[in-house]
């Protein structure tokens, strides 16, 4: 919405968003996936650094690319399910973590056009959090 985030009442479109029976609802997606046993778990939209599963698909597609190229659907279609099951379960566990990483710096504050939380993802390499003494490392680099 484009509009004040503290009036809870300015347009329809606002006071819809904000009714108890409309915000309680489930989509279609999780009352299938429910009935079936599963959980939905909703993630950012277009952030691969907060998603994994995005960086998990971006590991799909490069090695879907290394298989020839067919017409048939079929055989695409058994390449692509080739491609999937060869993502490791311990890159799938890497991608993870790294959107934790991710997390925790953008929670401390890092953000900018130099690229502060890439920078400090790539350097600290610790269990799922960035050290404090980050800041001072990155302000003795500007």
């Amino acid at each position: 919405f484009k509009c004040n985030p503290h009036v809870k009442g300015c347009c329809c479109r606002r006071l819809l968003y904000n009714q108890p029976d409309f915000v309680d609802i489930k989509s279609n997606l999780e009352l299938a996936c429910g009935i079936r046993g599963y959980k939905v778990l909703s993630l950012p939209k277009f952030h691969c650094e907060l998603n994994f599963i995005e960086q998990c698909w971006g590991y799909t597609k490069r090695m879907y690319q290394q298989f020839p190229p067919n017409s048939s659907e079929a055989v695409l279609e058994q390449n692509m399910l080739k491609a999937l099951d060869a993502v490791p379960l311990a890159s799938m566990r890497k991608f993870a973590t790294r959107s934790l990483w991710f997390m925790d710096a953008y929670r401390k504050g890092l953000r900018g056009k130099l690229r502060q939380a890439a920078y400090a993802v790539k350097r600290y390499c610790g269990h799922r959090t960035l050290p404090l003494s980050l800041f001072e490392d990155l302000n003795t680099l500007n």
